[in-house]
């Protein structure tokens, strides 16, 4: 199983040091991926739940707009694959995010993960101009955007809420047909979004009981779809907290391989502080003594 981290970008880490320093030392060390997860602002209401419990920003703290954190990690990394968990398809006109991402594809060689969702936070959305009651619909046709001008000679698009024609784009992606799309959330959409518009499926704060319940629907969806549940990647974005870290490294080393034993092929750990030295740390226990670990259980 892979193991990937989530980059600093908050607080008195959102600066462009504290940034490159990690993902450097990251990539330095093997890790497989490097992450950010997408808010452009924080209103100060918030109707809807958020999926790991409470939110966990005040509205005033300093956050770096994920798409240019992620850009950043790309020229200062070689082997790191770089990552969404995940970006909203709302938040931006998916003719501009296409051209964002087949960007950092570019910029790092072909390492991109698009990772992408439909959101949450009704008043982030509706500030952004997503139609926040039609967003599944919405999301959709932003994928088939992304698809069509990811691979088309002479991409055309005509649905409910974008269309255009004659017009290049390129420098289309280095990876072909075009970067994977692991698509998060597990409402049902969610899942129908996942086997027939995704190349995996990228889950956030689950305990191993809650994740074993949602693979048995996903595997559920895919038949009905007709798409075999081996090709779809199987993902999981996983808080590492202070009080498990308090157990020592063998508490983290078994949370993380139970996720192994349940198929999953890649796990993103987020540890994310305010002080960069505690997050190398944290680094430098998962990479040389985490890791290895899960390698052999």
């Amino acid at each position: 199983m892979d193991i990937g981290c989530h980059l600093p970008n908050q607080g008195p880490l959102a600066t462009g040091e504290a940034v490159t320093t990690f993902a450097r030392e990251a990539d330095r060390r093997g890790i497989a991926s490097l992450w950010v997860s997408d808010h452009v602002v924080f209103p100060r209401t918030a109707t809807g739940s958020y999926p790991g419990g409470r939110f966990p920003h005040p509205p005033d703290k300093p956050y770096l707009e994920p798409v240019v954190t992620l850009a950043a990690a790309a020229v200062c990394t070689t082997r790191a694959r770089l990552g969404a968990s995940v970006f909203i398809l709302g938040h931006r006109h998916p003719v501009v995010m296409a051209k964002m991402l087949t960007s950092i594809d570019a910029l790092s060689n072909g390492r991109l993960i698009c990772g992408v969702g439909v959101g949450w936070w009704k008043e982030e959305l509706e500030i952004l101009g997503a139609p926040y009651h039609r967003r599944g619909r919405h999301a959709d046709e932003a994928l088939r955007v992304f698809m069509a001008l990811w691979s088309e000679d002479n991409p055309s698009f005509e649905g409910e809420f974008f269309r255009f024609r004659d017009l290049g784009f390129a420098p289309k992606p280095v990876q072909k047909p075009r970067p994977p799309i692991w698509v998060g959330g597990d409402s049902p959409g969610a899942f129908r979004r996942v086997v027939t518009l995704g190349d995996g499926w990228h889950a956030t704060s689950k305990t191993p009981a809650e994740l074993g319940e949602a693979l048995k629907r996903l595997r559920a969806a895919a038949d009905a779809a007709g798409r075999r549940f081996e090709t779809i990647e199987l993902s999981l974005r996983y808080a590492l907290r202070d009080d498990l870290l308090a157990k020592g490294p063998q508490a983290v080393v078994d949370a993380v391989a139970e996720y192994k034993r349940l198929g999953l092929g890649h796990i993103v750990l987020e540890f994310r502080r305010d002080d960069l030295g505690r997050m190398l740390e944290i680094l430098e226990l998962v990479a040389g003594t985490v890791r290895p670990a899960v390698d052999r259980a």
